[in-house]
């Protein structure tokens, strides 16, 4: 978990904000164990998980820090992406052999929690059908005489 810092934006007290913090937390240790490796086979992926876990964390904020509900979803959705780029710059590291996949274990479960989050905040966002009326009851005269 990264340092602990005075909450000051309502971005700051989501769950899934702190998380996607101490994903990149957890990153920034991957990369400093990878730093011995061959810079061919893993700049470019860490290059690209770096970016896409940023991009994860600022959407989230700038997403819950818009007043319509479908650009809420959009940025929160953008986040999710992000987040599933992420997973897959693992599964590169991976595939190039530049680590064990259960070195990644760690980084995965927190991905998993962090689309997890982020797809309910999606849905809460889209999920049109909560501002919907329940549709009325009408009683024909048959009902109404029994």
């Amino acid at each position: 978990m990264p340092e602990a810092f005075m909450i000051l934006f309502d971005h700051e007290k989501l769950d899934v904000y702190q998380l996607e913090l101490a994903f990149i937390s957890w990153v920034t240790t991957l990369f400093e164990d990878l730093k011995d490796q061959k810079p061919g086979r893993v700049s470019e992926v860490c290059d690209h998980l770096d970016r896409a876990s940023l991009s994860s964390l600022f959407n989230t904020a700038e997403g819950n820090g818009k007043r319509q509900r479908a650009t809420r979803a959009k940025f929160f959705d953008d986040a999710r992406g992000s987040a599933t780029e992420c997973a897959s710059c693992l599964d590169a590291l991976v595939a190039k052999r530049v680590c064990g996949a259960e070195r990644l274990v760690p980084g995965k479960q927190m991905l998993a929690r962090i689309v997890g989050m982020l797809t309910k905040l999606v849905q809460m966002y889209t999920d049109d059908a909560r501002l919907k009326e329940d549709p009325p009851e009408y009683q024909t005269s048959e009902q109404s005489s029994v």
